[in-house]
């Protein structure tokens, strides 16, 4: 085995997998209203086509997979998709992130297919609020999601909710306390600039409500492996409640990210805040050997840049969220 590496000496061990860029929820952050962009049925990679990746990711040292979207429990057979990607030589950690509209219909038989945890994106516990920022009342069908994930065994089960100032910070308490009462572990987010959607979102510096939070709870940082993701983690003295944290804007992380992201379409993006891509569909489809894959997915790691400029470029980046794959 080889360890894929960056030209920055970054050890590239996860890999963010799209396997839909459709969503039941319209989170206006994410993808905007009236949005008909959609990819095309036919330029998505099949589930062998997925495997074929994965493998030769997994060869090449990934050891971490997350299923994204758009909301990946609307691709149709994804826990058969599971199944066999939780089976692949090397695989150690396959998760999921869902917005859990359709995770209690789900959460058992991902389990048994070998996914081991979930993040759910839940940005307030108020029910208008829910329907104000994802356009629908979902709030009933999350909280079934978030128990059915409990009964299954799925640990942890991260709670993500994008901070935005104005629209849900006065939830922030509402939501730590929701945490600490169903063992859940909550992760705050900066909102991102991607594409206007992201742009227009109100931004909320997380590090003054991280302040406020670590003395009224006493946190330490947790140097525990809590996934291979980007958030910082902070445990609550003499109590189980982990706190995560994720600022892309206000403290980035680029010199430690381990990770890129394949779209439902088989583009590579090596970064969230950069254009860097690399399209594997064309060579699946014209029947590249496995060395070859294996190849392409080096050369593609070489674009990785250093950091994203979200910052300095806010305006940079016009691809959606959805688009790019969570």
């Amino acid at each position: 085995m080889h360890i894929l590496q960056d030209r920055f000496g970054r050890t590239i061990d996860y890999l963010r997998l799209s396997v839909t860029d459709r969503c039941d929820l319209r989170c206006h952050y994410c993808i905007p209203k009236g949005f008909k962009g959609f990819e095309e049925p036919d330029n998505w990679l099949t589930f062998d086509e997925i495997e074929r990746v994965v493998a030769a990711f997994a060869r090449l040292g990934t050891r971490r997979v997350r299923l994204t979207g758009g909301e990946p429990l609307l691709r149709r057979n994804l826990t058969a998709l599971a199944a066999r990607l939780s089976a692949l030589p090397g695989m150690q950690d396959l998760s999921i992130s869902t917005n859990a509209t359709q995770l209690a219909r789900h959460a058992q038989g991902l389990a048994e297919a070998g996914v081991r945890r979930v993040n759910v994106s839940l940005d307030s516990l108020r029910r208008e609020c829910v329907n104000e920022i994802t356009g629908h009342d979902s709030l009933p069908q999350v909280m079934a999601g978030l128990t059915a994930a409990k009964q299954a065994g799925l640990a942890p089960i991260k709670i993500n909710m994008v901070a935005m100032k104005g629209i849900n910070e006065a939830d922030i308490d509402a939501m730590v306390g929701f945490c600490i009462a169903n063992g859940f572990v909550l992760r705050l987010i900066e909102a991102m600039p991607m594409g206007d959607t992201g742009r227009n979102t109100a931004y909320l510096d997380l590090q003054p409500i991280l302040q406020s939070l670590k003395a009224r709870y006493d946190l330490q940082p947790e140097n525990a492996s809590l996934g291979g993701g980007p958030a910082r983690y902070w445990r609550a003295s003499g109590s189980d409640f982990t706190l995560g944290v994720i600022t892309p804007i206000s403290q980035h992380f680029c010199a430690t990210c381990n990770r890129v992201r394949l779209s439902v379409d088989g583009t590579l993006y090596m970064c969230l805040g950069q254009n860097e891509k690399f399209e594997l569909r064309p060579l699946l489809r014209a029947g590249i050997s496995d060395a070859g894959l294996e190849q392409a997915i080096r050369e593609a790691i070489e674009l990785k840049p250093e950091r994203h400029e979200f910052k300095e470029k806010p305006g940079q980046i016009i691809r959606i969220m959805s688009m790019t794959g969570g």
